[in-house]
């Protein structure tokens, strides 16, 4: 892939761009590019939350974390530092900031991201290291950025607009002898492409996804590592300064529901239907992935609460939610690894039907069925009953798009006959509703967004 820093669109970008628009040209490969850092360049970008611009052309969005099919982390920030509220299209904000930290770090398990893509150097980065020439590095940069990269601990970060190639001696994440060892940062500045001075402006390389690394290798420490120089000034910041903003209305720092773990071994036979006999194979089989660390919902997993387990099938298992809304909450789980309803093959899903069917007529009332597929690594479909006399199935479709409404989250209608897998791809982050009545919601989630909102409503 091609990660793309500074400003993507040039002061003549026009005819040229308008080929690639128009499809008469075509990326080599899939690229992703950060947003506008001025105001002329602002209509190149249709969609501040991100979106494709052209065929394999892709505007990340305003800031977030990017997810690769290999476990490949990659956060970015969009634009310039402001410190207007709110921020202008083309810049971003201590509230951006703070909202992007926030979202990630709330993770108990976070320990970093493999990239991270800003186009204003961090402020300070000079510090502890080797010389960036002619560039004052007290001077210029964004301080936001120092904030969010000691935050964020990437792997590498890229950054550009100073018109100069910078590779910065690696930094510790890590206070020597005080602190757990950790992996250690990379700064790399790129200059502007094609410049005069033939100054670096891109830089290749293969990188092994940190969820697929053995920790001791994460770890190690290159003989020429340095000091992290965002550290002293964060610390002069955190005494001199207030809070940055008033506490977010949601909290991301809740555990996911629900922290339970399943065993199960996969080299078992389990209940045939009868349609897998024999030679044949099934004919829209996809390849179940294997997960990158551990998943408390693949059965396989070896620590398990097998008391919460109800039933299991062919492809599909039912379990209790550890802190269901109701006694019978209760959660349909593929056995296999999947992250989401639209990666499930079509005898998976038929099972889900099934299992969707049953409980239906176990509940004999009402009932509400959502999935969250943000930040979360294994497909749970949470199924909670509804009393008969407690409300209408138009009451609860009411309640979400008002809840929606109000926190600035757009719930859309699939219409009927329709279904999930026509309206998203998969590796899109979403937000699903499903009623009893056949009615769908789906929400595209292109931002930090509530990880408990189908709990609440």
């Amino acid at each position: 892939m091609l990660l793309c820093v500074g400003n993507f669109f040039g002061s003549t970008s026009e005819t040229e761009w308008a080929d690639y628009r128009t499809g008469a040209k075509k990326a080599p490969i899939p690229t992703y590019v950060l947003g506008a850092n001025d105001q002329e360049t602002v209509s190149y970008f249709p969609d501040i939350s991100g979106c494709e611009l052209a065929e394999d052309i892709t505007y990340l969005g305003r800031r977030g974390l990017y997810s690769g099919t290999s476990g490949l982390q990659i956060a970015y920030l969009s634009g310039t530092e402001s410190q207007e509220e709110p921020a202008p299209a083309y810049s971003f904000s201590a509230k951006d900031v703070a909202e992007l930290k926030t979202s990630l770090l709330s993770n108990a398990n976070f320990k970093g991201v493999d990239i991270l893509l800003t186009s204003p150097w961090p402020r300070d980065v000079g510090t502890f290291a080797n010389s960036p020439g002619e560039i004052d590095t007290k001077k210029c940069g964004s301080k936001l950025v120092s904030d969010l990269a000691a935050s964020l601990k990437p792997r590498y970060h890229f950054a550009a607009l100073e018109k100069t190639y910078y590779e910065r001696l690696p930094y510790r994440n890590h206070t020597v002898l005080q602190e757990t060892p950790q992996h250690v940062s990379r700064f790399i500045a790129l200059a502007d492409v094609g410049n005069t001075s033939k100054k670096k402006y891109l830089y290749a390389f293969s990188i092994v996804p940190m969820s697929l690394m053995d920790p001791a290798e994460i770890v190690k420490q290159p003989q020429d590592v340095t000091e992290n120089p965002y550290r002293k000034s964060r610390k002069e910041a955190q005494k001199t300064k207030a809070p940055l903003y008033n506490e977010l209305h949601f909290s991301f720092s809740e555990q996911e529901e629900p922290a339970c773990q399943f065993f199960f071994d996969l080299n078992k036979k389990r209940p045939s239907d009868g349609k897998e006999r024999g030679n044949s194979q099934p004919k829209q089989a996809k390849k179940t992935l294997q997960p990158a660390g551990p998943c408390w919902f693949c059965l396989a997993s070896p620590e398990v609460e097998k008391h919460l387990v109800v039933s299991i099938g062919t492809h599909c298992y039912l379990a209790l939610a550890k802190g269901g809304l109701l006694p019978d909450h209760v959660l349909i789980l593929p056995v296999g690894h999947y992250q989401s309803v639209v990666d499930l093959s079509s005898e998976v899903m038929e099972e889900v039907t099934k299992y969707k069917s049953a409980l239906k007529e176990f509940f004999r009332s009402k009932y509400v069925l959502f999935e969250r597929n943000y930040r979360s690594q294994h497909l749970q479909l949470q199924v909670v009953p509804v009393p008969l006399d407690h409300c209408t199935s138009k009451d609860i479709k009411d309640t979400f798009i008002a809840q929606a409404q109000e926190q600035q989250i757009e719930l859309l209608e699939i219409p009927e006959h329709s279904d999930i897998t026509q309206v998203a791809q998969p590796g899109t982050p979403y937000f699903y509703v499903e009623l009893d009545s056949g009615e769908k919601l789906f929400h595209r989630i292109r931002g930090p967004f509530p990880l408990h909102f189908g709990r609440w409503v």
